[in-house]
């Protein structure tokens, strides 16, 4: 079977990370506008966005080591963006539930996009 679903990340890594985009900017619009929370909002939005967006494009690689290579770059950016949330809730002592439950997604996204782009040895018995 070659078709891209057997190749590729799932169809549902991608929605995963749609959404965790999509939670980003919803926290970001609800973020104080001072000069610190803004700056840290952009490097947020920008990591939190790429991470679906470099799956998509492992979806669509030309071949098994660009498929693994952007994969490990979505990696990076939801190591990035784990490190802005967590920023923020230390910056913001009122944390509320949607950041701790973020910090926790891209804890989870992390380890999810390292087991996809070092794939296990299949097993010869």
């Amino acid at each position: 079977m070659t078709d891209a679903k057997s190749r590729y990340a799932p169809k549902d890594i991608q929605e995963r990370t749609f959404r965790f985009g999509i939670r980003i900017v919803k926290l970001v619009n609800r973020l104080l506008r001072d000069v610190g929370s803004v700056e840290v909002a952009r490097q947020l939005v920008r990591s939190g966005t790429s991470v679906g967006a470099n799956v998509q494009e492992a979806d669509g690689a030309e071949s098994h080591s660009d498929f693994i290579h952007k994969i490990k770059i979505a990696r990076k950016e939801a190591q990035e963006s784990r490190f802005w949330l967590h920023l923020l809730k230390e910056i913001f002592p009122q944390t509320d539930s949607e950041i701790i439950a973020l910090c926790d997604e891209a804890d989870q996204l992390v380890r999810i996009l390292y087991t996809i782009s070092h794939p296990q040895p299949k097993r010869t018995e």
